[in-house]
């Protein structure tokens, strides 16, 4: 069985001042990192009042150039730029769970392939919620995210000891 995206998640609508933000904190396309990398600190914060709000568990995808392939599993409470969407999984449904299905290059090709823009392209947030999805129930995708978890720890593992080679 299949669903589309919009069965599984919502898009967050939050909002949070930007007064409350730190560069730890605020999250824009610039401090997202390529393939799948994670963040780093913001080098600045909007001059506006609010900007958008996420919390742990959401997972932040880049709509900009989604051939970057950027995108975020939230450890922490913090702020957005609106070029970043903002998706939180519904009831009965696994945030790691959701969170692997989007780091597939499939979910990217998709949002690709359904973009407005040639230059600087960005997702159709319409069409990416139509994206298909598998159905599992709750106790097998926690089952699916466990497994691709511990294939992250141990290649973030692997990353560190290389790292430290190098050094």
């Amino acid at each position: 069985m299949k669903y589309n995206l919009s069965d599984i998640c919502d898009y967050v609508r939050g909002k949070v001042d930007v007064a409350s933000l730190i560069y730890e904190n605020y999250i824009s396309t610039e401090n997202m990192i390529s393939n799948k990398g994670g963040i780093t600190s913001a080098s600045s914060l909007p001059s506006v009042a609010q900007t958008q709000s996420f919390q742990v568990g959401d997972i932040l995808v880049s709509n900009i150039r989604p051939y970057f392939k950027k995108i975020w599993f939230a450890e922490f409470n913090g702020g957005c730029s609106n070029d970043v969407l903002v998706l939180r999984a519904k009831d009965g449904i696994s945030k790691k769970f959701l969170y692997y299905v989007l780091t597939d290059d499939t979910f990217f090709n998709y949002s690709m392939l359904t973009s407005k823009g040639t230059k600087m392209p960005r997702g159709d947030k319409a069409a990416i919620m139509k994206y298909e999805v598998p159905g599992f129930t709750y106790k097998e995708q926690e089952k699916i995210a466990k497994i691709l978890e511990a294939f992250d720890k141990k290649i973030q593992l692997n990353s560190n000891i290389n790292d430290n080679l190098a050094a």
